[in-house]
C-alpha cells in the first residue's frame, strides 16, 4: 500500500503542475497576468527497520512569481509616464495656437501698426485712416479669438479632470471589493488567492494611470491606498470617493477633493501628483500663465495706444479718445467665504504687471496677499495696497478671518479688448498744439513741437509764450507754466509745459518770441500718428525693460521650452516605463518555451508516477494470487 500511496502522490503533484503550466500558457496574454508555479516538498518519511523510508510528495502550495519591489517600481513609471505624456500632449495645443506664423498674434500685431506708420506718411488719407482701423478691429478679433481658443482648452482640462476622478472612483471601488474577496479566500483557504491578487494589481496599475499613489499592505491580505497627500482613496474594503467639481475660489477651474460636512474642500493642485489627473493640473497652470500673459498684452497695448491715442488730435479738431476698451481685473469671491465683503482691484501701473493670479486672505488681523506663480506672500495690516501694480481694497462689507479672494488681474484683458473708434475723422493722428515764430522775430531761432507726454495736461492747449531776454536766456509765459524768467537757452535744448515737448534751435535774438497754441487746420499733421507707431518698439511692458513684440515673444518662447521639456521628459520615462516593465515581466512574465517544457517534464512524471500505481496494483495481484 506505501507503493501506492506514493505514487498516487507522484501522480496528483504531476497533475497539479500540468495543471498550472496549462493555466499560464493559457493566460500568456492575459493582462497583469503572474506566472504561478507550483511548490513541492517530501513527505515525512516512516521509520523501518532499515531506516527512513520515503512516503511521497506533498504539494505544498501555488505560487505567484511576483516581486513587490518591481511591481512598485513599475507603476510609479506607469505614473511618471502618464503625467508627463498628458502634460506634453496638451502643452502642444498652446505652443501650436500661439507660434502659429498665421494664426498667432504676430503677424496681424505687425499688421496694424504697419497700418499706423502708412498713416503717419498720408495722415490726410482717408483711406489710411480707415486701414488703421480696420488693422485695430482685426487685431482685436485675434486677441478675442486666441482668449476664445485659450478658453475651450480650459473646458477640455476640466472634462479631462472630470473623467479622470469618475475613474479613480471606479477603479478603487472594484480594489475594495477585491480587498474583500482576498481577505476572505486568504482566511478560508489558508493560501493565496493567486488570480485575484493579480486582478488587484492589475487594477492599481491602471488606478497609477490616473493618479500617484502609494499602497500599504493588511496582515489580512487586504491592500490601502493612499494619493501623495495622505489622503485614503482605499482602506480595506472601504473605498473614500474623490469629488469633482468647481472650485469654489475659481469657478471656471474644476477642483478635486473631498465633502467634508457637507461642503466641498478642493485639494491644491500641487498637492496632486502623477497620472493623466496629475498631467491636466499641472497644464492648468501653464494655461493660467498663457492666458494671463495674452491678457497682459492686450491691456499694455490697449492702455498705451489709448493713452497716446487720447493726447492726439482729431480731423475735427478734438483731443482723441480711447482706441480700444481694456479690460479690469476680476475679484473673485471664494463660495466659502463667511463674510460680506466685496473686492475691488485697479491697476495703478500696467508696466508692473505679471502673468499670475493673486490669492487675498484674511486671518482676522492681517490680510495676506499671494501670488500664485511663485507663493511670494505680502502681509498687510489693512487694505487698500497695491501689488505689482495692482491696487486692491475691500469696496464694501467686510471680511471675516478666513475669507479668501482670487484676484486676476489680466485674464479678461485678451477677451475684452476691442475697437472702439470707428469713424476715420476721429483717428486723432495730429499733435493738439503747434508752434509759431512771431513775425516780428529778427534771429534765425526756430521752435517745433516734437510730441505730447501722456496723460492729457489740463492746460494741454493753453496758449504759452516763450519771449527771449537776450540771446542766451528766454521767460515763459503761459497758463499753467509757473511763468518762469531768465531760463538759460541752449541751442537743440528741449523744453516741456503743459505736457508738451518742444525743440528749440538756431540763434534766436533779443525780443524774439516764439508761441505754443492749438494745432488749427492739421489734417497733413502727422506727429501723434508718428508716436503712435513707435509704441510697436517702446517698453511698455515689464517694468520699462520689454515692447509689447518682445513679451509676445517671451511668452511663445516660454511655453516652446515648456513643450519641448515636456516631451523631453515624456520620452525619458516612456524608456524607464519599459524597462521596468521589462524588470517586471523578467520575473512575472509567462515564457511559453519554458512553460512546454515544464509540461513535458510534468507529462514524463505523470507516466512515471502512473507506472508506479502500476507496478505496485501486479505486486498487489501477486500477493493475492497467492492467497488462492
Amino acid at each position: 500500500m506505501s507503493i501506492l500511496n506514493i505514487g498516487v502522490s507522484g501522480l496528483n503533484a504531476a497533475q497539479a503542475g500540468i495543471a498550472t503550466t496549462s493555466h499560464n500558457i493559457s493566460n500568456v496574454n492575459t493582462p497583469g497576468y503572474s506566472r504561478q508555479q507550483t511548490v513541492q516538498s517530501t513527505n515525512t518519511p516512516q521509520f523501518s527497520g532499515i531506516g527512513y523510508v520515503g512516503q511521497g510528495v506533498d504539494i505544498n502550495t501555488v505560487r505567484r512569481q511576483y516581486d513587490s519591489f518591481l511591481t512598485t517600481q513599475a507603476r510609479t513609471a506607469q505614473s511618471a509616464s502618464s503625467q508627463l505624456s498628458t502634460q506634453s500632449s496638451m502643452l502642444q495645443n498652446i505652443d501650436n495656437l500661439l507660434a502659429d506664423n498665421q494664426m498667432g498674434l504676430t503677424p496681424v500685431m505687425n499688421d496694424f501698426f504697419s497700418a499706423v506708420s502708412t498713416l503717419a506718411s498720408n495722415p490726410s488719407d482717408p483711406a489710411a485712416r480707415q486701414a488703421m482701423i480696420s488693422a485695430g478691429q482685426t487685431l482685436s478679433t485675434r486677441f478675442s479669438s486666441l482668449s476664445g481658443q485659450l478658453s475651450s482648452m480650459r473646458d477640455q482640462t476640466n472634462a479631462t479632470i472630470s473623467q479622470s476622478v469618475s475613474t479613480i472612483n471606479s477603479l478603487t471601488d472594484q480594489i475594495a471589493k477585491l480587498n474583500n474577496s482576498i481577505a476572505a479566500a486568504s482566511g478560508n483557504a489558508n493560501a493565496p488567492p493567486n488570480d485575484l491578487l493579480d486582478q488587484r494589481d492589475s487594477l492599481l496599475r491602471d488606478l497609477s494611470k490616473e493618479i500617484s499613489v502609494s499602497v500599504v499592505p493588511a496582515n489580512d491580505g487586504s491592500l490601502s491606498v493612499f494619493m501623495n497627500n495622505g489622503q485614503a482613496l482605499v482602506l480595506g474594503g472601504q473605498q473614500t470617493k474623490l469629488q469633482a467639481q468647481a472650485d469654489p475660489g475659481d469657478p471656471e477651474n474644476t477642483a478635486v477633493g473631498m465633502m467634508v460636512g457637507g461642503q466641498f474642500k478642493p485639494y491644491s493642485d500641487s498637492s496632486i501628483g502623477g497620472g493623466k489627473l496629475g498631467g491636466a493640473l499641472a497644464f492648468r497652470q501653464s494655461l493660467d500663465g498663457a492666458a494671463n500673459g495674452l491678457g497682459r498684452l492686450a491691456i499694455s497695448l490697449g492702455q498705451g495706444f489709448n493713452a497716446q491715442h487720447d493726447v492726439g488730435q482729431d480731423l475735427n479738431g478734438n483731443l482723441g479718445t480711447d482706441f480700444f476698451s481694456v479690460g479690469t481685473p476680476l475679484a473673485l469671491t471664494n463660495a466659502n467665504n463667511s463674510g460680506n465683503a466685496q473686492i475691488g482691484a485697479s491697476i495703478s501701473n500696467v508696466g508692473a504687471l505679471t502673468t499670475s493670479d493673486y490669492k487675498l486672505g484674511f486671518d482676522g488681523t492681517n490680510y495676506t496677499v499671494t501670488r500664485l506663480s511663485d507663493k511670494t506672500q505680502q502681509v498687510f495690516p489693512s487694505l487698500p495696497q497695491t501689488v505689482d501694480g495692482v491696487t486692491i481694497g475691500v469696496t464694501s462689507g467686510s471680511m471675516a478671518a478666513g475669507d479668501s479672494f482670487i484676484i486676476q488681474p489680466t485674464r479678461s484683458g485678451a477677451s475684452s479688448i476691442d475697437t472702439l473708434v470707428t469713424d476715420p475723422a476721429r483717428v486723432a493722428a495730429a499733435l493738439p498744439v503747434r508752434a509759431s515764430i512771431a513775425n516780428a522775430n529778427t534771429g534765425t531761432g526756430t521752435m517745433n513741437v516734437t510730441g505730447v507726454t501722456p496723460p492729457a495736461n489740463a492746460n494741454l492747449r493753453q496758449a504759452v509764450s516763450i519771449v527771449f531776454t537776450s540771446p542766451t536766456t528766454f521767460n515763459v509765459v503761459g497758463t499753467g507754466t509757473g511763468n518762469p524768467t531768465g531760463l538759460t537757452y541752449t541751442p537743440g535744448m528741449q523744453i516741456s509745459y503743459n505736457g508738451w515737448n518742444a525743440t528749440l534751435s538756431g540763434t534766436p535774438a533779443n525780443g524774439d518770441t516764439f508761441n505754443v497754441g492749438t494745432n488749427s487746420n492739421a489734417s497733413g499733421d502727422n506727429g501723434n500718428a508718428n508716436a503712435l507707431a513707435g509704441l510697436q518698439l517702446a517698453k511698455l511692458m515689464g517694468g520699462g525693460t520689454a515692447s509689447i513684440n518682445d513679451a509676445y515673444s517671451q511668452m511663445v518662447g516660454d511655453i516652446g521650452s515648456q513643450t519641448h521639456a515636456a516631451q523631453i521628459g515624456a520620452a525619458a520615462q516612456a524608456t524607464v516605463l519599459t524597462n521596468a516593465d521589462s524588470a517586471q515581466q523578467g520575473v512575472s512574465g509567462v515564457n511559453l518555451d519554458e512553460e512546454a517544457a515544464n509540461l513535458l517534464k510534468y507529462q514524463q512524471a505523470y507516466q512515471a508516477a502512473s507506472k508506479v500505481i502500476s507496478t505496485a496494483n501486479s505486486l498487489f495481484d501477486s500477493i493475492l494470487s497467492i492467497m488462492k
